[in-house]
């Protein structure tokens, strides 16, 4: 179990920097490889410089990425940056300036390449981290930091031979897709070649990769599958995971032990999940008491206006258990803080001017002791 978790919540096991890590994920490959390849179709990489399990999710979500990565440059900036250490041999070094120079080569054609700008160079800075810390490259003399205030200092890097894995190996050509739409068509023509196989993959890519998987029709091949074989998925995830399987009526949710957490979680001790806790129990209050309906699909809609009033409700209501920064925090800000937190968990949706509420919502709440509540006067 220790193994499988290390391998998902990590992008991949380092030898050079978790050589313990590495050696004890190493000697359990053998037992989780198979769940790996069988029932989540992954490829698992497994060398003398690292481990790696090729994370395809079932579909992209909003909330994927690289969370160090602010704009859509710096993917453009990283591609690059990974096609320029591809022609590089391992332990071979360059200055930054032979790779500025490639990179406006590049990416000719695809994007404006301005250094004198700063945002583009705070862009080159988070991607050169970034590189740094997953050991794509290593700087020897002088510092990536300081590429912000000026792309004219010399940085001597070293090419790790790491790059060469970062990418995800296809078996079909990506040369003329445009957009991520395209990855996902593709997997679509394949499962049409066996269905069976990739709908097995579909589901435990979702359950794993994503915070929920629903559906809104009763005939939906992956809810039939999960609740079919819900004794058999939920034996390989106590076995390889732990945690569990969560169906309901239009949702599936696999629900990870407290005691034994891993990866991304929520809640979580911040003070977002927890009014966030605190806002899902006013939605399942709501959704109980008929106030707020429910759609065939078991989800909500209201008007964004309606959901950012009852935040203002709630935060007056509980301000002297909220922290100084929310208590004070602009109405805008503060609902568009808990959308974003919420899309992340797939609770909701935005749609039209209209916020749409997913079962997840109201999976987990929250409540405050009687003494945090502000007594307001009758609406």
């Amino acid at each position: 179990m220790e193994a499988a978790r290390a391998l998902i919540e990590n992008c991949w096991i380092d030898k050079k920097k978790d050589k313990e890590l590495y050696m004890k994920v190493r000697r359990e490959l053998p037992k989780c490889q198979k769940f790996f390849r069988e029932q989540l179709g992954w490829t698992v990489i497994n060398n003398e410089q690292i481990l790696k399990v090729e994370k395809i999710p079932a579909r992209a979500e909003g909330y994927m990425g690289i969370t160090d990565f602010t704009e859509s440059r710096d993917y453009c900036l990283f591609c690059a940056v990974l096609a320029f250490l591809e022609d590089k041999e391992e332990q071979e070094q360059f200055l930054l300036s032979e790779l500025v120079d490639m990179l406006e080569l590049q990416l000719k054609g695809v994007m404006d390449v301005d250094w004198t700008s700063f945002t583009q160079r705070k862009s080159l800075v988070r991607v050169l981290q970034f590189c740094e810390n997953m050991r794509l490259l290593e700087a020897y003399e002088g510092s990536s930091d300081n590429v912000g205030s000026s792309i004219g200092q010399e940085i001597l890097y070293e090419n790790t031979g790491l790059s060469r894995y970062m990418a995800v190996n296809f078996a079909y050509s990506i040369v003329d897709f445009q957009s991520w739409e395209d990855f996902e068509k593709q997997q679509n023509e394949e499962s049409e070649a066996d269905r069976g196989h990739y709908r097995i993959n579909r589901v435990y890519r979702q359950m794993v990769a994503a915070p929920a998987l629903y559906w809104s029709r009763s005939d939906n091949p992956d809810s039939i599958y999960l609740k079919n074989q819900r004794q058999w998925i939920q034996k390989n995830f106590s076995e390889y995971l732990g945690g569990q399987l969560h169906v309901h009526k239009n949702a599936a949710f696999l629900v990870i032990d407290e005691d034994e957490p891993f990866g991304e979680r929520h809640p979580r001790e911040a003070m977002l999940p927890e009014l966030v806790l605190l806002l899902c129990r006013l939605i399942r209050e709501k959704a109980d008491e008929g106030v707020w309906k429910k759609r065939q699909d078991d989800c909500i809609v209201v008007s964004i206006k309606e959901f950012q009033e009852e935040m203002h409700h709630y935060r007056n209501r509980y301000r002297a258990a909220w922290s100084k920064e929310y208590r004070e925090m602009e109405d805008a800000k503060l609902l568009k803080a808990v959308i974003s937190y919420m899309k992340s968990w797939m609770m909701v949706d935005e749609c039209d001017g209209e916020i749409v509420i997913y079962p997840a919502a109201g999976k987990m709440i929250g409540r405050y002791p009687a003494e945090f509540e502000t007594k307001e006067k009758n609406r």
